[in-house]
């Protein structure tokens, strides 16, 4: 009989040949989703464009198949920044820079912290870099007066996906950090330069007016439904955080990152990013075979999905309860 040290020695190995065989990118695949992308994207624009001259409304309904295209080409970006678009670095980078400009992301910068988050999610004793600020809820209680105020006004759903998206998107990723290292805050001036280049490109062809209803309704939409499908991919429950004494990579992966089973159309329009118990087991594999590893093998099956009706119950979780493992309201943190 094998020892538990055996057992789970044998799963790593088991689950480690499994991605190993969805770890290589194919460049027709990947040039095709970029490139088809990109044309519907435009498409997307010029309808926009041409419907200004009809109604505003029909402009707003456009809006939301070119910010679901915008999420996609956000996707290929971060792809880019896992290494799994391109084996070339300096084209995974171009091209992560370049949708970087069309999603007023900075590349190098957002990657980083990411790959920050990729190595502590789940890890109660490593906050704070690339996710959502989660508080236990023997630490709010200890909070002060103001850091509760604070924590609740971050909680809230009218900010993390009403003001939120706007202050970061427009706001907070225009400017360079504390700790940022030197490509990290070239990154940010060259984002901020090839943005001034297309919006006053835009402006030129398009007029300013134009231009503004347009990029406006499309950033802001794609910003909220980003940060919903963030929130949502580790803020569920039953979900997994440990210290570090227990953390496990392979836990967090499959139990502390959802597999969020969304419509055919949201799934296309999210790149498959709701597959993220594969993507965090493996950030190499590319977004157009993660659902093909998640439907391939067996090991899968275990996983429970999270289905959309049921994540927007989501929203009301706040704290994480240590002692009942469990993702909490405030309002049954008062019968803890």
């Amino acid at each position: 009989m094998n020892s538990p040290v055996d057992q789970c020695e044998a799963e790593k190995t088991s689950w480690i040949k499994i991605v190993k065989k969805y770890n290589h990118p194919n460049p027709l695949k990947s040039w095709l989703q970029f490139l088809l992308n990109l044309f519907l994207y435009s498409i997307a624009w010029f309808l926009m464009y041409e419907s200004l001259s009809l109604s505003y409304w029909i402009t707003l309904g456009l809006s939301i198949p070119a910010a679901g295209m915008l999420i996609r080409l956000f996707i290929i970006y971060h792809d880019c920044g896992h290494g799994s678009y391109f084996k070339s670095r300096k084209l995974r980078d171009a091209m992560g820079i370049f949708i970087g400009i069309l999603t007023f992301t900075p590349y190098f910068s957002w990657s980083h912290n990411h790959l920050v988050h990729h190595e502590t999610a789940g890890n109660l004793d490593n906050r704070g870099i690339g996710d959502v600020w989660t508080m236990t809820v023997s630490e709010y209680k200890e909070s002060s007066l103001w850091g509760k105020i604070l924590y609740r006004f971050y909680r809230n759903p009218v900010t993390m996906f009403g003001i939120g998206p706007l202050y970061v998107f427009l706001i907070g990723n225009r400017f360079t950090k504390k700790g940022m290292d030197k490509k990290g805050r070239m990154g940010v001036y060259l984002t901020n330069a090839g943005l001034i280049l297309f919006a006053a490109s835009m402006s030129l062809l398009l007029g300013v007016k134009a231009f503004l209803l347009i990029q406006f309704p499309v950033i802001y939409l794609a910003g909220i439904l980003g940060f919903w499908l963030f929130y949502v991919q580790h803020q569920f429950d039953p979900s997994y955080w440990e210290r570090t004494e227990t953390w496990n990579y392979e836990k967090v992966a499959l139990e502390g990152s959802s597999y969020y089973k969304l419509p055919r159309i949201l799934q296309y329009f999210t790149g498959n990013i709701g597959f993220h118990h594969i993507h965090h087991l493996s950030p190499l594999i590319p977004n157009y075979y993660l659902s093909r590893c998640h439907h391939e093998n067996s090991l899968f099956n275990k996983v429970v999905p999270l289905k959309f009706w049921q994540s927007l119950k989501t929203v009301t979780f706040r704290l994480w309860n240590e002692k009942t493992r469990e993702m909490i309201s405030f309002r049954k943190m008062k019968f803890t």
